[in-house]
């Protein structure tokens, strides 16, 4: 880690008002709570968990497309102040991009690729003539891996992984610090997907880029992520370290979890940790640890106060009353 962090989170929480019955109050449904990290240039932040554990609200949250309910979010020095509907500052904008796992979905079917890479600059860049815009998404293209006659195709004229390439050049057109990457690989072929992290590891390399690398995918994040953030029903229950999360996890979800990935290995004996249940809903939070009702730990303790996050060494924090934490 060198530098200042570009980003700096600190107890990030969004909430939702929803409706759940005519004439009742609104239902509040915490989708993220108190997430806080600090991501450094050329570090890449992995964050795992199941589906509905507050993944992609963090990454809405970080992008800028969602204020924050409550908490700090500081992007490359400068605080972020968002109101609701309100569109964040433009110089802040051009930091962070977003990339989505369905690149198809995200890209304008009416439009060459080259339309779509000049468009950030024609709307940030007014300053630069129609030929310069054109020779910027031809290098780019050429950087992504593709080649000069796709500069004039359509997205539908494309494969997935191609596609995914169009949509990371796209992103860095304007030359961010910070790629928000959603289940980037998720929907491509585990060749394909090979091909993509090795061009997101070399464009992170000559950039400095940093990393938010959102994921169900464990084996994925073991190869790329410096550090990772476990979340579970909507708030970090262990954060480290990747190495020392991976060859040590201290909570009960996160040894559930990693217990349930995949080991190339034919020779190794591998103990599986079976959750009962499922996630509680959003809208009925259980009293308590929201890991309590599935956990194999769990007694009548668990069920007196959600535990904090907290060190059980320098450097990894976990929310557990059963993990021993580290002497203050």
């Amino acid at each position: 880690m060198t530098g200042d962090a570009v980003i700096h989170a600190v107890n990030l929480t969004r909430h939702y008002r929803i409706k759940t019955r005519p004439l009742a109050a609104p239902a509040i449904v915490k989708a993220l709570n108190e997430a806080s990290f600090d991501l450094y240039p050329g570090q890449t932040l992995a964050v795992v968990g199941e589906s509905g554990c507050g993944k992609s609200t963090l990454a809405r949250v970080l992008t800028m497309i969602e204020p924050p309910t409550s908490g700090q979010l500081t992007i490359n020095g400068q605080r972020v102040e968002l109101k609701e509907g309100e569109p964040p500052p433009k110089d802040l904008r051009r930091e962070v991009q977003i990339i989505f796992q369905n690149p198809y979905g995200s890209l304008n079917p009416r439009k060459t690729v080259t339309a779509m890479l000049e468009e950030p600059l024609k709307l940030n860049r007014p300053e630069l003539s129609a030929e310069q815009r054109r020779q910027a998404a031809l290098d780019m293209i050429e950087r992504v891996g593709l080649r000069p006659e796709h500069a004039d195709r359509y997205p539908h004229m494309f494969s997935g992984g191609q596609r995914q390439r169009i949509a990371i050049a796209r992103a860095l057109m304007l030359n961010p610090k910070i790629l928000v990457l959603d289940e980037p690989v998720s929907a491509l072929d585990l060749s394909i997907q090979a091909q993509i992290l090795n061009l997101l590891a070399d464009l992170q390399d000559e950039f400095g880029l940093a990393y938010v690398f959102i994921s169900h995918d464990l084996s994925v994040v073991r190869r790329i992520a410096d550090d990772v953030i476990v979340m579970y029903f909507g708030q970090p229950v262990e954060t480290g370290p990747a190495s020392e999360v991976f060859t040590q996890p201290r909570h009960p979800y996160t040894q559930a979890l990693f217990s349930a990935t995949p080991v190339a290995d034919p020779t190794r004996r591998k103990e599986r940790v079976r959750l009962k249940g499922e996630p509680p809903s959003p809208l009925s939070p259980p009293p308590g640890c929201p890991f309590a009702p599935r956990c194999f730990k769990a007694t009548e303790e668990c069920i007196q106060g959600d535990p904090p996050l907290e060190s059980v060494n320098p450097q990894v924090k976990v929310a557990c009353i059963h993990v021993e934490k580290a002497a203050v």
